[in-house]
């Protein structure tokens, strides 16, 4: 399951342009996955392949749910990290 705040999911979709509910398509692929580093909360950014993009999406556990923080297009390390893996 996936949760998110409304006001976040908001202005992702105006900063980045992507809605958090594609999140069910991200989470149902290869990734990479790996700390966010960010004091306070532990926080995950994972990479994968959407559409013949490459999005980073950042996230934490709330219990048993992912709760999504953000979803923007990957760095080029990012995507770099991901193609060392799956090519």
């Amino acid at each position: 399951m996936f949760e998110w705040d409304e006001f976040k999911r908001a202005r992702n979709l105006e900063r980045h342009r992507f809605d958090f509910d594609i999140c069910v398509e991200l989470f149902d692929g290869a990734m990479v996955t790996r700390l966010s580093p960010r004091s306070g909360e532990v926080r995950f950014l994972s990479v994968c392949q959407w559409r013949e993009r490459y999005l980073a999406v950042v996230w934490t556990w709330r219990a048993s749910n992912r709760r999504i923080i953000s979803i923007r297009s990957a760095r080029d390390d990012e995507k770099r990290a991901y193609r060392a893996i799956f090519g």
